[in-house]
């Protein structure tokens, strides 16, 4: 006879798969922006903290892998960056679409894809860099599958030049690291340089379609109407400024891209200048984004200001994009999607909004401490800032992005 003591198998059995399915119906896996959006922050303090250390002499990055300056701009732009945007993205497209995108079991695999990559990146030897690429590979084709399927699926036209647009970065970045791995760091380092000029194009886009919306309805402003002409220009005109700039590594120009670089900025700020900035400073979800795109166009100006030697050098003028354009634009976005899509009012606390201004205030000294001999004092400063603001953003939002949304 059996002892009713003991448990039937196919209860436990029972229990077991209850528990898996709960487990992927987490919170932190409906939809990707929630587990991302703090993963590629967490990762950010990590990789730039490791990254001082290294410049410092506490700390060697130097190994069989990638060499230090090009693991350092791949955690920043692809770990941090990239994935944020692959967040944001992705939970965009079921706005843009109305279809559902990926939840639970999905989110959960590309979440494991994506630290599986950081620790072997960070591990930084021959073996697991070459692992990692392969791994880097697969997520963004998993990545560009899936929006692919949203936005075509759903014969969502409008959105299908992010199809080209993911595609160009993923192939890039697979390059940088072969072509590092393989010993030719110098051309790493340009398409870096190039990312961070595609990444512009992204702002563009995106900023240009819902900084003026956000506008309107945050600030109470009257409707915003870009300029037509500057519409047509604008993103053409970058295109050919990126083409420009990557082509200058391997065949001799008669031509820099810096007047184009200028004559994109131009393009940015005339665009900029209709959007009422001067009304949303009371607004911080909002002044932060037209502040983050007020030092993507200013950055492209002194770009092309750097190619003629005044004083001024290529990485301050990128580092003004890397952390006051892409840096504060994201901060505020995560800040807004996080409250906006778990079903809170866009209110961020006063915490956040004095992590904006360290942002700020870390694209400025990394911009202009080098001008004045203190570079050592630039690293330090700017990485201290970002990591005091992405500590703040962890701190305030784990708790909003692993709860059940709010229902209103």
């Amino acid at each position: 006879m059996q002892n009713i003591s003991e448990p039937k198998p196919e209860c436990k059995t029972e229990f077991q798969i209850n528990a898996k399915v709960s487990f992927f119906k987490l919170p932190i896996f409906d939809l990707l922006f929630r587990s991302y959006f703090v993963l590629a922050m967490l990762g950010s303090l990590i990789a730039l903290m490791l990254w001082l250390a290294h410049l410092m002499g506490y700390y060697s990055l130097t190994g069989s892998g990638l060499t230090p300056l090009v693991w350092h701009t791949h955690e920043m732009l692809f770990g941090f960056a990239a994935t944020v945007a692959v967040g944001f993205v992705l939970t965009a497209a079921q706005t843009w679409t109305g279809a559902a995108s990926i939840r639970g079991k999905k989110v959960f695999y590309l979440v494991v894809l994506w630290c599986l990559v950081r620790v072997l990146l960070w591990r930084n030897s021959e073996l697991t860099v070459q692992i990692a690429i392969y791994g880097q590979a697969l997520w963004w084709f998993s990545i560009i599958t899936v929006f692919g399927k949203l936005v075509v699926g759903n014969n969502n036209r409008r959105n299908y030049l992010f199809i080209p647009l993911l595609s160009a970065m993923a192939i890039i970045n697979i390059i940088i690291l072969v072509a590092d791995l393989k010993g030719n760091s110098e051309l790493s380092i340009h398409l870096a340089k190039s990312v961070v000029l595609l990444f512009t194009v992204l702002m563009a886009i995106v900023g240009g379609r819902v900084i003026p919306f956000f506008t309107v309805n945050g600030a109470k402003t009257q409707a915003i109407n870009n300029h037509a002409l500057i519409e047509l220009l604008l993103l053409p005109t970058a295109v050919i400024s990126i083409l420009v700039f990557i082509l200058g590594h391997f065949i001799e120009l008669p031509f820099t891209p810096a007047i184009l670089m200028m004559l994109v900025s131009g393009l940015h700020f005339i665009r900029l200048g209709r959007w009422r900035s001067i009304n949303t400073l009371a607004v911080p979800l909002l002044w932060s984004l037209h502040l983050a795109y007020f030092f993507m166009a200013l950055g492209l100006f002194l770009l092309g200001l750097s190619y003629f030697q005044l004083g001024l050098t290529f990485s301050s003028a990128l580092h003004l994009i890397t952390i006051g354009a892409i840096g504060l634009m994201i901060l505020s976005m995560m800040s807004r999607v996080s409250l906006g899509h778990t079903g809170r009012l866009l209110q961020p606390s006063k915490s956040i909004r004095f992590a904006f201004g360290l942002m700020v205030f870390a694209a400025i000294v990394r911009a202009l401490l080098p001008l004045f001999n203190l570079p050592v004092l630039a690293w330090q400063l700017s990485t201290l800032l970002w990591c005091f603001a992405g500590g703040i953003f962890i701190r305030i939002y784990w708790p909003i992005l692993s709860a059940e949304k709010i229902s209103r």
